[in-house]
């Protein structure tokens, strides 16, 4: 079983920062590709980005690629998303979500169906 713990969210100036964190609790972080998704009232959830288990591979949706970074420790169970060039569009309630992967190489794809386990979300609002 994995749980997962969102933080870092917020209230932020369009154009602003924020970093998410996520914390894996699970004795084999490693196993697990991880990615972000975020969804917006009335709007379904939408991918993010996601990272291998090496952390060589990633992958972004158009919307967020080149302002957002996603990056991963596995000494300490987490996975990060950077947030930079907030946009008022941007703000949603931002998921992690685990896949159990056979190759560290493996990064998840767009799908939520892909993933094995979710947290509970962290709010990001950015105001314009």
């Amino acid at each position: 079983q994995v749980q997962l713990v969102e933080s870092g969210g917020g209230l932020v100036q369009a154009g602003g920062s924020l970093r998410l964190s996520c914390a894996a609790s699970v004795r084999t972080f490693s196993n697990y590709a991880m990615g972000w998704f975020r969804q917006a009232p009335g709007k379904e959830r939408e991918f993010v980005a996601s990272i291998s288990v090496s952390g060589g591979n990633t992958y972004y949706a158009d919307s967020v690629k080149g302002r957002f970074t996603i990056s991963r420790d596995n000494a300490k169970n987490t996975v990060y998303l950077q947030m930079n060039s907030l946009k008022p569009e941007d703000t949603a309630v931002y998921y992690c979500a685990a896949q159990r992967v056979s190759w560290r190489s493996v990064v998840g794809g767009a799908s939520a169906r892909e993933y094995d386990y979710w947290g509970q979300g962290t709010q990001v609002t950015v105001s314009s």
